[in-house]
């Protein structure tokens, strides 16, 4: 065979590979790799619902300290969690032994510690269900339920690095005040015949208060991780600003990506595609928040990037926040586990697992529908995006192999 032939064949079979690299989940079949995700998706899916009043039975553990046993440098709780029901059931119904002003921040929450000394977040309901937040992306109070949203979507999307969270009801009279420090106490007031707190963070004002339905307000908990696995705050590589009329670099930057590359923990290791992986979590949500992430401390790059404080997020379903997906890309990279994902919950399938994975919440129905049908859109953005990346860049270097720990080079 002349050269020029051996050149035209040799092409043609790179190009098939490429091919069927980016096409692999739509014929069913793929790579050993592209097979075990599936799997693991079905798994996922067999998982999805969760029984309500779930116990734990078979062991002498308390709840609290199964899931922190769950706790590993790359996963809050790991792919199959039989417990996982009875440790939410637990987490939303356990009595509050204590009650205080949240961990420093901007927005109001509450530090709860529960039977068996469990601290949790108790983020309280500020906006009603079909209540939409205009203004900036991450305009707004928090919202509670976004919490329990984003906390489900972790599952879905197999990612495992959210906290757990559930949906509570707490009687502010007979649950809260009498366990309550004099500092929390000390925000109290009542609005006609509610019973309201603007506890204290950065803009907690009395003036604008959390208010409970008479004595019973509805929030958020999120379990605390454990004190064994202490937190380090990093600052966001494609963080905004914050200051009008003033850019971050990568907002002007089309080459900020290959800077990236060169700190940190991004030169090497699974911090990039980690935060690629949180930018298309929070595209979904709508989260344009995070300017901060958390990791555990002293890990060199090699933990994860923990799903914390997501309460930013299904405030406008109407709003496609482009911009929250320029690490994915400016980068052009994406892990191919996570491309393999993102292609099975395609044709409204991640809708439908958001709704069947909520129903257990005992503030179902979490999310309104324009929000639900707001993922499945934006869905179709982020493997449009990932699509335009492989037709630039290459399959190869847009589809990473995220079982082999290379540096981003």
């Amino acid at each position: 065979m002349k050269l020029k032939q051996r050149v035209v064949v040799l092409v043609a079979v790179l190009l098939l590979l490429g091919l069927a690299k980016l096409f692999l989940l739509d014929g069913g079949e793929g790579s050993a790799a592209s097979r075990r995700d599936l799997r693991a998706f079905r798994k996922m899916e067999a998982g999805l619902s969760l029984s309500r009043g779930a116990r734990l039975t078979h062991t002498l553990q308390s709840p609290w300290e199964v899931a922190g046993q769950w706790v590993g440098p790359r996963e809050v709780y790991p792919e199959e969690t039989p417990e996982l029901a009875a440790v939410l059931t637990a987490l939303g119904t356990a009595r509050v032994e204590r009650a205080d002003v949240g961990y420093k921040g901007t927005q109001l929450k509450a530090l709860l510690v529960l039977d068996g000394g469990q601290k949790v977040v108790f983020k309280p309901k500020r906006y009603s269900r079909d209540y939409m937040v205009e203004g900036e992306p991450y305009a707004g109070y928090d919202r509670h339920n976004a919490e329990v949203a984003a906390f489900h979507l972790d599952r879905i999307l197999g990612f495992r690095r959210a906290p757990l969270v559930v949906g509570r009801f707490v009687n502010l009279r007979t649950e809260i005040k009498p366990v309550a420090t004099d500092q929390l106490l000390s925000t109290f007031l009542m609005q006609g015949n509610n019973s309201c707190f603007y506890g204290k963070c950065y803009y907690c004002r009395e003036s604008e208060p959390a208010c409970a339905e008479g004595e019973n307000m509805e929030g958020s908990l999120t379990l605390w991780l454990p004190d064994v696995w202490p937190l380090q705050k990093h600052r966001h590589p494609w963080g905004r600003t914050y200051r009008e009329g003033k850019l971050a670099r990568w907002e002007y930057d089309e080459s900020y990506c290959d800077a990236v590359k060169k700190m940190p923990p991004y030169d090497a290791g699974p911090r990039l595609l980690d935060v690629i992986d949180t930018a298309i979590f929070d595209y979904l949500i709508g989260n344009a928040d995070r300017h901060h992430y958390e990791s555990f401390q002293d890990d060199g790059g090699a933990s994860m990037l923990i799903l914390l404080d997501n309460a930013k997020s299904f405030g406008n379903a109407a709003l496609d926040e482009r911009s929250i997906l320029a690490s994915l890309y400016q980068c052009c990279m994406v892990r191919m586990s996570t491309w393999n994902r993102l292609n099975l919950l395609r044709a409204g399938a991640l809708s439908s697992a958001m709704r069947q994975a909520l129903t257990f919440d005992p503030i179902n129905p979490v999310l309104a529908e324009p929000h639900l049908a707001a993922l499945d859109r934006r869905l179709s953005g982020v493997i449009a995006t990932i699509r335009q990346c492989v037709e630039s860049q290459g399959p190869d270097s847009t589809l990473i192999e995220d079982r082999l720990n290379l540096p981003h080079s």
